[in-house]
């Protein structure tokens, strides 16, 4: 059952960064897709841009996630807090940074990191055919 959306909705959720709560931000991200009406490959690409965007965050080094889900006529939006680059950078973290933002500009219609590099946003918009 399509549910429609009568007004924008945020939803917030903050986690540590660690790989062991990927899952809970794509459960979370898939329910409010849902409950956006998208349709069931959006849904997807939600739940997969969802979890690129943490492991992107995570990469930074935060001490935390903070991670803001907006419900909008257009679709969803996601902000995800970026760490202040505290954590020795290696090899691994600009492989995790480069996987990240390939499988992003592959599932959602844009991301980019804010001019003060303290946020990843996060857009997937409704396709046409599920549009209000």
């Amino acid at each position: 059952m399509e549910q429609q959306l009568t007004e924008d909705k945020t939803v917030r959720l903050t986690l540590p960064a660690e790989a062991g709560f990927a899952r809970s931000v794509r459960m979370m991200a898939a329910n409010l897709a849902v409950v956006r009406g998208m349709s069931v490959d959006d849904v997807e690409d939600v739940r997969m841009a969802a979890e690129e965007g943490f492991v992107f965050s995570c990469a930074t080094c935060p001490a935390a996630c903070d991670i803001s889900f907006a419900l909008t006529g257009e679709g969803i939006s996601m902000d995800f807090s970026l760490g202040e680059g505290s954590c020795e950078e290696s090899e691994d973290q600009a492989e995790s940074l480069d996987l990240a933002e390939l499988l992003l500009s592959a599932v959602c219609d844009s991301f980019e990191v804010t001019p003060d590099g303290r946020r990843l946003h996060v857009e997937k918009r409704l396709d046409a055919a599920h549009a209000e």
